[in-house]
This record gives C-alpha cells, structure tokens and sequence, in this order.
C-alpha cells in the first residue's frame, strides 16, 4: 500500500487536513469527532492488525460511529493515511531532544528516534514515502535535523545528503527487523526453527569448498541481535560523514551542490 494517489484532488484535500485547513462540520452526530482522532483510531488499528486491515469502515467501528461520519472530518482512505503517517513523525522531536548539541548528537537523536518511531508503526514501511505529502510532523523533524547541520561548512544539497543517507539507512535496518519479526509469527516458525532447517544443507555446502569465505567464518558471526547491528552501522555511517568533512575542509572531497555556506 503506498500513499500516492492519481487523483489530484488528494493532494490539495490532504494538504488542508495536515495543515488545519479543511472546512470543520457544522453539525453532525458526533460533534466530538476530529481528523485527530480518526487518525489516532486508524494508527491503532494499523499498529495492531497491519495496514492491510485499515479502511474507513473498520476505524469507524473502532470509534463507534457510523462509516458515513467519518467523511464529514476525512475525505477518503488515502487522505486518513497522509494524516496517520505525519501523526507518527510527531515524536521527533521529542521533549528529550539536545539542543545546541554537534551534528553528530544531533543525527544519532533522530536515528534512534525513527528507529523506534518503525518498530512502533512497523505499517510505515510498507507505505511510498518517496514524494511525501509533508505536514508540521514531518517537517519539524526535517528542521531539527537540519538543525544539527546549520554550522557546518557544507552546501544545501550536502545537507540533504546526510539527512538522506541517514533516513535510507535507518529505514532499511528497521525494514529487515521488522519483517524478520513478521515472518516469525506469520509462518509460526522461530528463527532458531528457521537456520535450524538449513543446518544440514549448508553444512555440506560449507564443505564443499565452494564457498570458501564464508566457511571460515566463526559460528557465532550471525548471532548479533539486530539492534546492535543497527548501531554498529550507524556509528559507521557517522564516521563516514565525519571523514567527508575532514576532506571537504581539506579541499579534497567530492562535492554535492553548489560552494558551502561559511
């Protein structure tokens, strides 16, 4: 499922829901009905049963309302999903965020914090945030992050390759755990049942001599939670970032964009 949508009136109904320009119901039969809590019925329903699950109908029997009243505050499926989407990205930033901290502190606050922000709506990842319909939620946290960026000596375009670099590689990660989770209690077997199976193919092929690289690795090699393989990559990915601006005030890196701002 994906939050794109052909009709082009979606984006300009979506666009005043995000924002709070929609026109508000005059009378109904639920007055206490509000986009807001639609959408935090559509999260939970998401959250618990997956996003296969979401429909107008099933948030309104979550409520407890008709499906009908739903259409007074949100237009449509596509539009509930914009809402739902920058309702997630609210948590960033946080109350707990470093102000006036390094670049450094800054990207891994929001590394962790989308980390959570996936593990807690795992449906996200399975929605098109390629061309994202952008809201305060969302935006606050593209500006905190920017944030973190404002005194180094980089172009914009380079700023956006770091904000980039970060969310790609978060996202992925988070993608892997979440579906490895899925696939445990979707086909009732464990991952310990799983690698078990292979056990008695991939022995022989170990010796086989086939595959001589990865026979020699030791038999604890894969038995790093994903977490820390998380933090693992992403105190690498810092330390990439950190080596290109070494290099960039050196002169000797490649560069993104037009001259940095100084």
């Amino acid at each position: 499922m994906t939050s794109e949508n052909s009709d082009r009136g979606y984006l300009k109904r979506s666009l005043d829901l995000l924002w709070g320009q929609g026109e508000r119901p005059s009378r109904g039969p639920k007055p206490g009905l509000t986009p807001e809590r639609i959408a935090a019925a559509g999260t939970a329903v998401a959250d618990a049963e997956g996003i296969d699950a979401l429909s107008m109908r099933r948030v309104a029997a979550e409520l407890g309302v008709g499906t009908m009243s739903l259409y007074r505050y949100v237009p449509g499926k596509a539009e509930l999903l914009e809402l739902m989407i920058d309702r997630a990205y609210r948590t960033m930033p946080g109350d707990d965020a470093p102000r006036d901290a390094d670049w450094r502190t800054v990207l891994r606050y929001v590394a962790h914090g989308n980390w959570r922000m996936y593990l807690a709506h795992p449906w996200l990842l399975q929605t098109s945030l390629a061309r994202p319909v952008l809201g305060p939620g969302a935006m606050a946290g593209f500006d905190y992050a920017l944030s973190g960026l404002a005194g180094l000596a980089v172009t914009d375009q380079e700023r956006l390759g770091f904000i980039a670099a970060l969310d790609g590689y978060v996202a992925g990660c988070a993608r892997t755990h979440v579906h490895a989770a899925l696939a445990a209690r979707q086909t009732g077997i464990s991952d310990e049942e799983f690698w078990t199976a292979h056990r008695p193919l991939l022995e022989k092929a170990m010796l086989s001599g086939a595959y001589p690289h990865a026979a020699a690795l030791s038999e604890d090699t894969f038995a790093v939670p994903g977490e820390r393989l998380f933090e693992f990559g992403l105190e690498r990915l810092l330390d990439g970032l950190e080596a290109f601006l070494a290099a960039a005030g050196g002169g000797t890196a490649e560069r993104l964009g037009g001259e940095p701002d100084r």
